[in-house]
């Protein structure tokens, strides 16, 4: 299997389930700086043009959280649930995120991270008011369920947990409001715990 990546929050949660259940997983870095998703050769591939992609054989697959369940269920991994009711509810936390939590998140990193890192300009002020009153809307529903629960779905650690967190590591640099959410703090500072979520990435690019 060969898993395309860079280091960014999408690319975070199937690089971590792919540590984190040891498989021989071929690590190629897109370099998104240098344009490289966009070249035919990898848009042969993911005609997106996005990070992450899995190629496992004969399959060609995008989208992260989609990713994650075919790696853990490939491994018969409880990271994707045995019993239906499980797995429906983990997608509902995954769709729930992709709407809400992570899109408010990703708002902030994009003003707060991207843009200074990349030239863009200076982060709308606008903007940032308006993901920093969204998120904060959507942790509170997060932190309230999390209150007596240890994992997001269920008693076990789930890909929910990593689909949902991607954006926690980089809290404090894309300026998530977390101060009053005391329940989320307490479970992400659990995944960090985790090495494979902690850290993601290849060996290699971390050294160089």
């Amino acid at each position: 299997m060969q898993l395309y990546y860079y280091e960014v929050a999408n690319s975070r949660k199937p690089c971590a389930v792919a540590r984190y259940l040891e498989l021989p997983v071929e690590f190629r870095r897109i370099d998104l700086a240098k344009g490289e998703n966009k070249t035919p050769r990898y848009l042969a591939i993911n005609p997106n043009g996005k990070v992450p992609t899995l190629v496992d054989g004969n399959v060609r697959m995008w989208e992260s959280h989609a990713i994650m369940a075919h790696l853990s269920r490939k491994a018969g991994s409880t990271l994707w649930p045995s019993d239906p009711a499980a797995q429906i509810d983990v997608m509902r936390w995954l769709l729930w995120d992709v709407a809400h939590f992570s899109r408010h998140a990703g708002r902030l990193f994009w003003e707060n991270v991207v843009k200074p890192a990349f030239a863009l300009g200076e982060p709308s002020a606008a903007e940032v008011k308006d993901a920093t009153f969204a998120f904060r809307q959507f942790a509170g529903v997060l932190d309230q369920h999390l209150a007596d629960r240890t994992y997001v779905v269920g008693d076990q650690l789930t890909i929910a947990d990593f689909g949902i967190g991607c954006f926690l590591p980089d809290a404090d640099a894309a300026r998530l409001p977390l101060a009053d959410f005391p329940h989320i703090q307490r479970w992400h500072d659990n995944l960090m715990h985790i090495p494979a979520w902690r850290e993601p990435w290849p060996e290699a690019r971390k050294a160089a």
